[in-house]
């Protein structure tokens, strides 16, 4: 009767291990969705003809910032993710000039694959370890850099849109 009662409750706690995972998965794709928008919307509120704007000849350009959030999010979730293919190739995401709609296109490419890989994500590998540049991380860090990097580069472009007497958009986010 005890070997019953203790592999039930091992059971139970496996249960609900994954479900918490399952919802934290759930979490990820809802902050990666709210990110898109927000990104979207502060890249549609930039006049196109400012996208090559710098506060200082050393920073990114306003381009410049969504290019390298849109490559970010590209090289965590295809480096550590993900083995499907990454829509882009190495000279899609470099500054080139491109246009406010193509840079848009490349925003909603970069995230639409990474809030796929994060839907099909097998949670039962939150926790293992990817090599970094910075130390071993675990997939599930990987999911929190991917966010805290988009917020970083959000809030520097509320600036740049301030700067040029742009009223940034609402926050995205509840």
């Amino acid at each position: 009767m005890h070997r019953i009662f203790l592999l039930l409750l091992l059971l139970s706690g496996s249960l609900v291990a994954r479900a918490q995972s399952d919802s934290y998965l759930q979490e990820v794709v809802s902050r990666l969705e709210n990110s898109k928008k927000s990104t979207l919307l502060m890249a549609q509120a930039m006049p196109e003809n400012q996208y090559g704007y710098k506060p200082v000849a050393d920073e990114m350009s306003f381009r410049a910032q969504l290019l390298h959030m849109s490559q970010n999010v590209n090289w965590l979730t295809s480096s550590h993710l993900t083995t499907q293919q990454s829509p882009f190739t190495e000279s899609n995401l470099k500054d080139t000039g491109q246009s406010k709609a193509v840079i848009e296109q490349l925003i909603n490419q970069a995230f639409d694959y990474a809030i796929e890989s994060v839907r099909v994500f097998d949670a039962g590998r939150l926790d293992e370890k990817v090599t970094f540049f910075a130390g071993p991380l675990s997939k599930r860090q990987i999911m929190n850099l991917v966010n805290d990097h988009q917020a970083h580069h959000r809030g520097q472009l509320v600036v740049y849109l301030r700067m040029n007497g742009v009223k940034p958009p609402a926050y995205v986010g509840w």
